[in-house]
């Protein structure tokens, strides 16, 4: 298990944020993530109840890229339990900590190279502010004035990520208000037609 005080305040803040949740530790998937992110996890956060949400939190990122004692992690929410979640939190990290030039920040769209999960059709994410849990969610903090801003990784299509390129985040965000989205609807219908 990581050991730092980063991992720590993070499990503590999802404990306090998400209160009577089971939250498990886990690896992240096999492959190369280790060299970049040492001691990387992902904490699964069980739902609350029936129709809630999996979330999958990573935690490593902010140790390893983090400047001023200033970093990031990402949360992945889902519908059901699979193991492609933990490998896309993995991915994204692997990705998230490589060069200075690949930081993700609000706004900025990754692709995933298939379907996020089983056949939906958004194959990208959009790094987004953690809407749905609010403010305080969003950043957690420890001794030394260190925090974590803790960012969505939200699903969404090719023609949603060329939409959001052309006519800007909050446009973007505007149609999935507009459209009452479900975020973790499979099979929810794309708020953008392709051209």
């Amino acid at each position: 298990m990581n050991g730092s005080p980063a991992h720590a305040a993070l499990l503590a803040h999802l404990r306090r944020t998400l209160p009577g949740r089971r939250i498990d530790e886990l690896p992240g998937v096999p492959g190369p993530i280790e060299e970049r992110v040492p001691g990387f996890r992902v904490l699964r956060v069980h739902p609350a109840g029936p129709g809630d949400w999996w979330l999958y939190v990573s935690s490593g990122c902010w140790a390893a890229v983090q400047e001023g004692g200033h970093g990031t992690e990402f949360f992945l929410a889902a519908p059901v339990d699979d193991p492609v979640n933990l490998e896309s939190v993995t991915m994204n990290a692997y990705y998230h900590c490589g060069p200075a030039t690949q930081r993700l920040d609000v706004g900025h769209t990754v692709p995933i190279g298939r379907p996020w999960l089983g056949d939906s059709a958004c194959d990208h994410y959009l790094v987004s502010l953690p809407y749905p849990f609010g403010p305080d969610f969003e950043v957690c903090r420890w001794d030394g004035g260190s925090h974590a801003r803790i960012l969505w990784l939200l699903p969404i299509t090719e023609a949603e990520k060329t939409f959001r390129h052309r006519a800007g985040l909050e446009a973007l965000e505007s149609r999935f208000d507009e459209h009452a989205i479900d975020p973790v609807d499979l099979h929810r219908p794309s708020v953008v037609q392709p051209d």
